[in-house]
């Protein structure tokens, strides 16, 4: 880090450094006051790092020898900038999270015994759409049964891609059978939400 006067360099760097948190760390090497040299960019190289500056520019060399060794040269003229800036690059080294989100409830009104397919639930679908790659769970009593995929997906004998609410439909579950008027299906997905800081 290198940065026009000793102030604006102490307080960037503190800055910096206190956004750390339990899974990312920020390290600040080395700062200084002055232009940006080429051995600031060497030691960015060695250390796998970035160079940021405040007020200041790297010589013309400095700036060459960051391209070819493709070292990433920040420069700011406003500290928020700076630390925004770093925050926003943290937070897209976290690993997103998957939540769960329901997006279809069925009532199991009869069940069918087909040969060579298995059980056969008649459903009506009370809220949400499903699709036929919709993830389901089966509960029962308030207790999940089974969790797995669709097998099929139809509206009267006719495939569907996806049933809306208020409709009927048939569906059967992939190696599962034990399917009793109702039941419950609850169709969901995994959504990825990014981590923030």
């Amino acid at each position: 880090m290198k940065g026009d006067v000793d102030g604006s360099v102490e307080a960037l760097s503190d800055s910096l450094i206190k956004l750390s948190t339990p899974e990312i760390q920020v390290n600040v090497i080395h700062k200084a006051v002055g232009q940006i040299s080429e051995s600031d960019v060497l030691l960015a190289a060695a250390s796998n790092a970035i160079v940021l500056g405040f007020q200041v520019r790297p010589s013309l060399s400095a700036r060459k020898l960051a391209e070819k060794e493709q070292i990433d040269v920040r420069l700011y003229s406003i500290i928020y900038d700076a630390i925004n800036e770093i925050k926003d690059a943290m937070e897209g080294m976290l690993s997103p999270e998957m939540k769960e989100e329901i997006v279809a409830t069925l009532e199991i009104k009869e069940a069918f015994k087909i040969t060579k397919v298995g059980t056969v639930a008649g459903c009506i679908v009370r809220e949400g759409k499903i699709t036929r790659n919709t993830r389901v769970r089966l509960i029962r009593d308030g207790i999940v049964v089974y969790t797995g995929a669709l097998a099929s997906l139809k509206r009267f004998k006719e495939d569907v891609r996806e049933v809306t609410s208020g409709y009927e439909c048939g569906l059967n579950i992939e190696n599962f059978n034990d399917i009793k008027p109702g039941d419950i299906i609850e169709g969901y997905q995994e959504v990825e939400v990014k981590k923030k800081l």
